[in-house]
């Protein structure tokens, strides 16, 4: 009897030691965006830097979203350990109830906290080289693809009417993942396309058939009220100065739902993972600590501490 009693004893022992790890596991649902997307591929890349980070401690599972104002939607509506990504205007917009949000308001918007700043939406536009055209005045009379349904889609053609362009340009009627060829084979003269830098696409028609990239003046970023980015000289292959032009930051954010230390956790392996995702996917490369400035509203408590402790700049309004 006691032989059994202690073999029962034994048995729990190795069932309480086998199962502790995985009760010490964090897990966390990050929403990101389509599957078709580069930030659905970001999305991946981070979860596999966070389980790397803390030694499979904290499990990051990725969900596929229609997009970022269904992302702020659920925020609402979800309880624990939700992270997701949305530019920071849809944060405000949802907590002062306008626009897409207007007669939608919900309380709980408020307990919206961000923590770290991810690639931008970063606005292309990409000229065969040999189309003469260096300033965007050179575009009258050309024919440039700016798809459609997108956010770079919307910006071009508002960037068009800023800019005194409207109608004196032919918009190509082709798919936006047409644009490389239609370049190549002289179908167009350019595209308009929004990602986060380097982008794919532009890489691709850099490589393959020469490309000017368009650079907006002070005056112009200014019209179009979005944020001023650079992309650094030699990003494309034969794009050999700086391009100035504009993005749409991106922003992980959670909410007070979150405990402070796993949003501690999530905010330092990020950080210091974030070299070891750029050398993976170069467009990590184009985030640091000076996008801060970027987001709206308040940071996490947890994202916070992890802030001060890497002494890095935080403006007041974010505390």
């Amino acid at each position: 009897m006691k032989q059994q009693v202690s073999k029962l004893m034994l048995a729990a022992a190795i069932s309480l030691t086998v199962t502790l790890p995985a009760s010490a596991e964090t897990r966390v649902t990050f929403k990101s965006a389509k599957t078709t997307s580069s930030y659905y591929q970001m999305a991946v890349q981070f979860a596999e830097a966070i389980k790397k980070g803390t030694n499979g401690g904290v499990i990051v599972t990725v969900e596929e979203s229609q997009g970022s104002v269904q992302n702020v939607k659920e925020a609402a509506k979800r309880t624990g350990n939700y992270v997701f990504t949305t530019p920071p205007v849809l944060v405000k917009l949802a907590q002062k109830g306008k626009a897409m949000f207007k007669n939608k308001t919900n309380p709980k918007y408020n307990d919206i906290r961000a923590l770290f700043p991810i690639p931008s939406l970063t606005m292309h536009f990409v000229m065969r080289a040999d189309a003469g055209v260096v300033k965007f005045a050179d575009l009258e009379g050309k024919t440039v693809l700016i798809g459609k349904g997108s956010f770079g889609a919307r910006e071009g053609a508002k960037y068009l009417k800023l800019f005194g362009l409207e109608g004196k340009v032919t918009l190509a009627n082709v798919e936006l993942n047409a644009a490389v060829a239609a370049l190549k084979n002289k179908q167009i003269d350019g595209f308009v396309t929004a990602g986060s830098f380097p982008a794919p696409n532009v890489v691709e028609a850099a490589a393959s058939t020469g490309v000017v990239v368009l650079s907006l003046s002070d005056e112009q970023i200014k019209k179009t009220k979005r944020t001023r980015l650079v992309i650094p000289a030699g990003t494309y292959q034969g794009v050999d100065s700086d391009i100035v032009t504009t993005s749409l930051p991106v922003v992980a954010h959670t909410t007070t739902a979150m405990d402070n230390d796993t949003a501690y956790t999530l905010t330092k392996t990020y950080w210091t993972q974030k070299s070891e995702l750029g050398k993976s996917a170069a467009w990590w490369n184009g985030v640091s600590g000076k996008m801060l400035v970027n987001i709206y509203g308040k940071l996490h408590p947890g994202a916070l501490k992890y802030y001060d402790e890497a002494k890095m700049s935080v403006p007041d309004a974010l505390r």
